[in-house]
């Protein structure tokens, strides 16, 4: 990495070619094809006439999420997450991030299930992951308010994520696999479009990191979400 120059040619506060395709599978009430660079998700959200045993007879819904990367999303093969462990962290993630979108308890007692499917993996994919689904998930309630079947659409606030990473001192925006294998500091965060923070995923795998060199982190994540809340904005018309 020479100057402010990176690996893929990008400077350190641009994001990487984000593509958004709805619809992309035919039977879920919502679907998308997410790419980040050469990261590339299936996010689906299935609309189910049922709601955990906790909110049983509430009246009031449920957003839940599952995550998992086929063998060869990856340079080689690599087993099934059959036992669930980082996976499970990332779906809970997921799950947290749609619920603080939405007002689900609009929904009546109903869950919308979010999978994300990793088909293409080159960094960032939970944040990858979290973008879309906002997508899957605006689309399945848009079903169910088109087939009157909720008549108050909920409301919400819409929402990214996005990596960044600090090499030698300096933050970098949108990792690539390449970037994020070598970074001092590797930081998730999910932000809506209020500038208000869901979650902050922060851990040194090198050097720590200063309470100033956070808030430019956090400064320069906020930069490539409001980028990456344009891009939902633009495919949502909204």
């Amino acid at each position: 990495m020479a100057g402010n120059i990176r690996f893929d040619g990008r400077k350190f506060n641009e994001i990487r070619t984000t593509k958004i395709k709805r619809n992309y599978l035919k039977y879920p009430e919502g679907s998308v094809l997410i790419s980040q660079g050469s990261t590339k998700i299936i996010v689906t959200a299935s609309v189910m006439d049922s709601v955990p045993r906790f909110l049983s007879d509430t009246g009031t819904g449920w957003i839940t999420a599952e995550y998992s990367m086929l063998p060869r999303a990856t340079h080689v093969r690599n087993q099934r997450d059959t036992n669930r462990g980082r996976s499970m962290e990332i779906q809970r993630l997921i799950g947290r991030c749609m619920r603080a979108a939405f007002n689900y308890e609009k929904l009546g007692e109903r869950t919308i299930r979010v999978d994300c499917d990793v088909i293409q993996a080159d960094g960032g994919t939970r944040c990858a992951a979290i973008t879309g689904a906002f997508i899957a998930v605006f689309d399945a309630m848009n079903y169910l308010y088109n087939q009157q079947l909720i008549y108050d659409f909920p409301d919400y606030k819409v929402l990214a994520a996005i990596s960044i990473g600090i090499k030698n001192g300096q933050p970098l925006l949108d990792l690539n696999y390449v970037e994020d294998s070598k970074v001092d500091v590797d930081f998730n965060l999910v932000m809506n479009e209020d500038s208000e923070i869901i979650e902050v995923q922060g851990t040194a795998e090198g050097a720590p990191f200063s309470q100033s060199k956070l808030n430019e982190v956090i400064d320069l994540g906020e930069k490539g979400i409001s980028e990456l809340i344009k891009i939902q904005k633009n495919e949502l018309n909204i």
